[in-house]
């Protein structure tokens, strides 16, 4: 039970001085320099104004304050996803939940029953699954399959973002047939007798999602105020938002402008490169913006740019090459080397900072290629522009990164329950060197670091990742790259101190010291004592966002 109320009721008059909000008898993990441990924290105007011993944090309250006694339970900074798409955590009354599917057929019910709900020629759209590590069948739906479920509306079927699914419907909508020509960097799957199977390949996705109609503004506005509202209850007080379209930021501005938004947020801007790099040019000069413009509520963090694919798509871009191949295959890319130094370039110009989704080992020498191409250019020291994922770096390319002052943002928790899948496609070897944190640390350094999750990839949790990092262990308990597993201050410092690195902020927040934003989380169980096993299971019980509760068990 919380103790939450006004106190020194003796007072006669507001004390302006006073703090709004105090916790007390708590084990706070401050995280600042010395990983100072205290008792109690005293907020005012949504900052912190200090911190100590309950003893002497109590007296500051006045008739006003509200006196949190925490009673012993651990208090940590707010959590810093680093790399989410969270708008899908809003999604739940408006696509068909595929995360609960273990067979296609299950899957296919899944989609019948949503249609149930809908009229004919309404779309239905799938929320992120993960067929190849999900479906005990380890493939993608056909569009004959969804056909026989939903034969009366068009099916689109996301994934991951490299991978989706149509059914004939949705792919007559998109003015796509058997005649259609597979677009740079992308393909729609054909059969033996070259009948379109409804798998659309990385670009070939857009054609059908510019079919599906936009949700209205009254949608999305509630979509985004859900999906911060969940992802507060995991104590997550910022995150870094993966891939943002305009229509998107558009609608986090209009939620943080209401004073409603829960959740900071630095979004990575995601325009779709068009194939005149002039008008890439006129997209970057745009109108004048450039990283970092924004507030403590919403900010541009950058650009995004996709380069390779993934390791359970098959699709990382390889130096050697692949397990079982018979045509040298070493996985594909979005475009040449070539353009995409071009595209960095043009970003660099017009002082953006870029962000590059790249997985495998190839993949990322030719992203620090173009970094060090435009760093030649117009220096991207101290801009901290970004490899995220690199889930397959190297050591020596870690030290290259390090070399340019790039960061890496990576996700342990993709491991939960793809790493069968990794070892399946690459071997074990490389599930065991996949994501290696320890080594990230002892090459790059912790700040030049951040952990998020890539949800709705994989799940949101953040203490179920930094059971992972600290363990490295999948849900049947195999632990791959053991050497790779990290402490729990550097598992939790990757959330906190390490992720406000990200958006410039290490001054405003990430750690709990006076002067900072007050972002805080009251969590269930003592992180730094409890037995490994049970730091998955850790809830968040209060959230505070700028000195007032976002979230209360």
């Amino acid at each position: 039970m919380w103790f939450a109320g006004a106190t020194h009721a003796v007072a006669q008059q507001v004390d302006l001085n006073a703090p709004d909000l105090v916790l007390i008898n708590g084990k706070v993990l401050t995280l600042d320099e010395r990983s100072t441990v205290t008792e109690a924290v005293a907020v005012r105007d949504g900052k912190i104004l200090a911190t100590g011993s309950s003893a002497s944090i109590k007296p500051l309250a006045g008739a006003r304050t509200r006196v949190f006694d925490v009673s012993g339970k651990t208090v940590i900074p707010g959590l810093i996803d680093t790399h989410a798409h969270f708008k899908a955590a809003g999604l739940a009354d408006y696509v068909v939940n595929m995360s609960r599917a273990k067979t296609a057929a299950e899957a296919l019910e899944a989609i019948k029953a949503f249609a149930v709900r809908k009229k004919p020629g309404e779309w239905i759209v799938g929320g992120a699954w993960h067929p190849p590590s999900q479906l005990a069948e380890k493939r993608y739906l056909t569009r004959q399959e969804i056909d026989s479920v939903a034969p009366d509306n068009p099916v689109y079927l996301r994934t991951v973002g490299h991978f989706s699914m149509a059914n004939t419907m949705a792919l007559q909508k998109a003015g796509v047939d058997k005649t259609a020509a597979d677009p740079s960097g992308g393909s729609f799957e054909r059969d033996a007798a070259g009948e379109l199977t409804g798998v659309l390949v990385e670009t070939a996705i857009d054609r059908v999602e510019k079919a599906v109609p936009p949700w209205t503004e009254d949608d999305e506005v509630r979509q985004f105020t859900i999906a911060e509202s969940v992802l507060n209850s995991f104590g997550i007080t910022s995150a870094v938002e993966g891939a943002t379209e305009a229509r998107d930021i558009r609608t986090l501005q209009k939620i943080a402008a209401s004073g409603n938004a829960t959740l900071r947020t630095g979004v990575m801007v995601r325009p779709e490169p068009p194939a005149d790099l002039s008008a890439w040019e006129a997209i970057m000069s745009g109108n004048g913006a450039s990283s970092g413009f924004g507030d403590d509520w919403l900010k541009f963090a950058g650009i995004k740019i996709f380069y390779d694919g993934g390791m359970t798509l098959k699709t990382a871009l390889m130096r050697d090459v692949y397990p079982d191949s018979h045509d040298d295959y070493h996985g594909i890319t979005q475009q040449t080397p070539e353009r995409l130094k071009q595209l960095v370039s043009i970003c660099n110009r017009y002082d953006w900072r870029v962000g590059v989704h790249v997985v495998g080992d190839l993949g990322i020498d030719q992203v620090l290629d173009a970094f060090e191409a435009a760093n030649k250019e117009k220096s991207i020291q101290d801009r901290r522009f970004v490899l995220i994922h690199a889930s397959l770096i190297r050591p020596e390319q870690m030290e290259r990164a390090h070399r340019l002052g790039v960061r890496i943002d990576f996700q342990n928790v993709f491991m939960w329950d793809k790493a069968a899948t990794v070892e399946r496609f690459l071997g074990r070897a490389t599930a065991d060197r996949a994501v290696p944190t320890r080594t990230l640390i002892a090459k790059m350094g912790l700040d030049n670091l951040g952990a998020g999750t890539d949800f709705p990839v994989n799940p949101i949790n953040p203490f179920l990742n930094m059971y992972i990092m600290v363990t490295r262990k999948d849900p049947n308990g195999n632990v791959y790259g053991a050497s790779e597993a990290v402490s729990r201050e550097q598992a939790l410092r990757l959330y906190t101190s390490a992720a406000s690195h990200y958006t410039f902020e290490e001054a405003r927040k990430g750690t709990i010291e006076p002067g900072k934003l007050a972002d805080l989380v009251v969590v269930s169980a003592d992180y730094m004592a409890v037995p490994e096993a049970q730091i998955k299971d850790i809830k968040a019980d209060l959230t505070l966002v700028g000195g007032k509760v976002v979230f209360q068990r």
